[in-house]
Formats: structure tokens, C-alpha cells, sequence
């Protein structure tokens, strides 16, 4: 890539859709400008970049607009060839996208529903959030990370969206979903994230973010 390369990335600081592009972004080395968005008064370039779902994180580079999370980290993968997210492999590489839509689509959606609920609601859906997880919980055995030795593209899904998302919002309702006795190998895992520099440079603030998490689930209960 040549001086010319400018990236630009709009996002949320709470949002971990957001925070993993970051994280890919700071891995690879790309110089990237950030640009925060409110949701609640989206900016004119955020409405004229993506017109259709009107949501972060954008990808912009050198003027074409890339959108999805997963999308715009395959999209880095394949044009910054170095430090790879993706795995090489294809069979692996299919199954990582595969429990990367898990993350998104099912455990996020299981355990953010459980903020809207009241206690007895709450604690069957995050059963259901357990049962999810001990499917990740089964790929990390032996591992350092999803993708081995080294951080990838679940990582960067898995670790925006659960223990640096999700757990906060469950830390704010006061509730502890994924215990250490349960699921030793994820918590070895999160731990082992917390190494990364990458991924610290790109956490969000954690007591304003669970301040931030609970005040959402409020709104959420109320509405």
C-alpha cells in the first residue's frame, strides 16, 4: 500500500462493532482517521455514506465506502495482505465466519434481549446465552486464542462483542453469567486478550461503558 491509502472509520466508542474494525485496523498497522458518531443525531456523512441502514461502523478507503463488520474486516484482510485475520486455511476459515455469525446473531441478540426482561425472563434467556457459549468455550480448548497462537477474526468478533460488551451489561444488572468454574477456557481466554496491546489500546473505558450498558437497559425496559 502506498502513502496515498487514507482510511477513514466512523464508529461509536460503546460499540463493539466498531471497536473490532479498530482493533483489525491497529493490527495490520493501518494510519486510519477515526470519526465518532451519535446515533441519536446521525452526522450528514453518515447518512450520505450509508443510506440504506444508516448505521457504523463505515469503512472508508481512498473514497469507496465499505459496510458490516464482518464485511469491512474480510475487506482489510484481503487488500493489507500482512498479519492476516482471516485463517488460511479454508475449512478453518469457513468456521470462523460460521461462529462469528453465532456471536452476532445469536448470543448478542439472546443476551441483549435479556436486559429488556424482568428476573425471571432475564434468567432463562441467559441459560440460553450459556448453552451459545459453551459452544466457543469447546473451540478454545488447547488454544491461546480461536485463531491459535496468534489473534484473528473470531477474536476480534467474539472478544468486542462478549467480554468487552456483554459482560458489562450483565455486570451493570449485577448479574455474572460466564463464571471462571464453567467456563475456565474462556476466561483463560479473556485474559489472555487483556495482553494484547491492540486490544487494550481499543476497550472501551469500562466503568463508563457498564454506566453506559446500564443506562441502555434501562431505556430498554422502560420503552
Amino acid at each position: 500500500m502506498g502513502k496515498q491509502e487514507e482510511v477513514k472509520l466512523l464508529g461509536i466508542w460503546a460499540s463493539p462493532f466498531s471497536r473490532r474494525i479498530e482493533m483489525a485496523l491497529k493490527l495490520k498497522g493501518i494510519p486510519y482517521e477515526y470519526l465518532e458518531e451519535d446515533l441519536e443525531n446521525k452526522s450528514s456523512l453518515l447518512l450520505a455514506l450509508n443510506p440504506i441502514h444508516k448505521k457504523i461502523p463505515v469503512l472508508v478507503h481512498n473514497g469507496k465506502t465499505i459496510i458490516e463488520s464482518h464485511v469491512i474486516l474480510e475487506y482489510l484482510d484481503e487488500t493489507w495482505k500482512h498479519n492476516p485475520i482471516l485463517p488460511q486455511d479454508p475449512y478453518e476459515r469457513s468456521k470462523a465466519r460460521v461462529l462469528a455469525k453465532l456471536v452476532d446473531e445469536q448470543i448478542a441478540n439472546v443476551g441483549f434481549v435479556s436486559l429488556a426482561k424482568a428476573e425471571k425472563g432475564r434468567e432463562i434467556l441467559i441459560e440460553k446465552t450459556r448453552e451459545l457459549i459453551k459452544c466457543l468455550e469447546k473451540e478454545l480448548s488447547g488454544n491461546d486464542y480461536f485463531g491459535g497462537k496468534t489473534i484473528g477474526f473470531l477474536d476480534l468478533v467474539a472478544g468486542s462483542m462478549i467480554p468487552f460488551c456483554m459482560e458489562r451489561a450483565w455486570e451493570g444488572m449485577g448479574v455474572e453469567v460466564i463464571t471462571e468454574e464453567k467456563f475456565p477456557e474462556y476466561n483463560k481466554w479473556v485474559k489472555k486478550l487483556k495482553e494484547v496491546e491492540i486490544v487494550r489500546d481499543c476497550i472501551a473505558p469500562r466503568e463508563k461503558h457498564i454506566e453506559h450498558m446500564k443506562n441502555m437497559g434501562e431505556k430498554i425496559r422502560s420503552a
